[in-house]
């Protein structure tokens, strides 16, 4: 379905460029349902495409050059595909470091020019700096005549924000954002990146809850937070908290200081919500799976202390909502979304309340929206 937002990214396209777009890709959002920071401990996790997105429109070159302007913020950026150079803390980082993780790969032999832009809000822990990195490796896929190859894009994607960003992600958002299925949340492993599709009810809906506060994640907590579980696992003689189950933990409690327990004790017990979630979603058990919900957020609250303030408030407010069945913190923590499962036919009465009520306690005004389970990044016509 064309809408504005597509009709924007074709018309500037034809103004910067002065011709038509050969070729479209479209990459969405995510948000976790549920296990939160197991990804980088080789767990599992339960996330899914969001009806948010990023456009590319674009043709190619005959030379190496690759040229893209960003109507998001208004600034385009030129540069040789053999020699991208980072600019540090710049929007335009996603998309070079995207391109010298393919170069780094062998997988780049072509340049292009093209608009980019989307609607899925930034630093809000829905993955806009996934869908960005996969939305460039797609267009440069396309523009060098390869096969897209989804798992090994979301390599390239986890690549480029370890090696370029320097920011020591897991492989879920990229993971979800290339091969998430419409309708269907994606199990994920992490350690064997073995993959199934879970079918949602068609009765439940999907509250993303944006709470408007923002976080980083280059040195701040979360880098802590992988460290932490590094550290943990090397005490353990293990290679991740993947290999750590609940009567390990136990035994090895005298092994580990309270802060390092606590921080193994989520993941242990993250990993396994998770699959409980699955088999209450395969079994229609909404209950069940709003409560998981509820204890992933306090797990993630007090053991893992990931949270942010503005995230604990609305996930109060919404668990207090008629009509909603669970809500937790959702994405890396510091502040951003929260995400609910709530009965469809609440929806407008789940979001009025929520939004006046968060207003009342913080002042903010919270963008909640609703969303069906979308499909990943895809070639769309033009």
């Amino acid at each position: 379905m064309r809408t504005a937002l597509i009709d924007n990214v074709i018309s500037s396209f034809k103004g910067i460029f002065h011709g038509s777009p050969e070729y479209m890709v479209r990459t969405p959002g995510r948000v976790n349902l549920i296990g939160e920071h197991t990804d980088y401990n080789m767990g599992f996790v339960l996330p899914m495409a969001i009806n948010r997105n990023v456009w590319i429109a674009f043709r190619k070159r005959e030379d190496q050059t690759i040229r893209i302007h960003s109507l998001d913020f208004n600034e385009t950026i030129r540069f040789s595909s053999n020699n991208p150079e980072k600019h540090a803390n710049q929007w335009s980082d996603y998309i070079l470091g995207t391109v010298w993780a393919l170069k780094q790969e062998g997988l780049l032999s072509s340049g292009w020019e093209g608009v980019i832009s989307g609607d899925i809000p930034i630093g809000a822990g829905l993955s806009s700096s996934a869908a960005t990195e996969i939305a460039i490796a797609f267009a440069c896929t396309v523009a060098s005549d390869r096969e897209w190859d989804p798992i090994l894009m979301a390599r390239i994607g986890q690549n480029t924000e370890r090696d370029w960003l320097g920011v020591q992600s897991g492989i879920m958002d990229q993971m979800v954002v290339a091969n998430a299925r419409k309708g269907h949340a994606l199990l994920l492993d992490c350690l064997s990146l073995e993959m199934e599709q879970i079918p949602m009810e068609s009765d439940l809906s999907v509250a993303v809850m944006d709470t408007t506060s923002r976080r980083g994640l280059v040195n701040s907590p979360y880098t802590i937070r992988v460290e932490e579980c590094h550290h943990a696992a090397e005490l353990l003689g293990l290679s991740s908290l993947r290999d750590l189950d609940e009567k390990g933990l136990e035994e090895n409690r005298n092994s580990l200081d309270e802060v390092l327990f606590r921080r193994c004790r989520h993941v242990v017990t993250e990993n396994k919500r998770v699959l409980k979630a699955v088999a209450a979603l395969k079994a229609n058990r909404v209950v069940e799976l709003g409560r998981l919900l509820k204890e992933s957020h306090a797990s993630l609250r007090d053991d893992y202390q990931v949270s942010g303030k503005t995230q604990d408030q609305i996930v109060e407010i919404a668990n207090r909502t008629p009509g909603c069945l669970g809500a937790r913190m959702t994405g890396a923590g510091f502040g951003g979304c929260a995400v609910a499962l709530v009965m469809k036919s609440t929806e407008d009465e789940f979001a009025s309340t929520v939004s006046r009520q968060f207003n009342q306690v913080t002042g903010l005004n919270p963008e909640i929206f609703f969303s069906a389970p979308g499909a990943g990044a895809s070639r769309e016509l033009v």
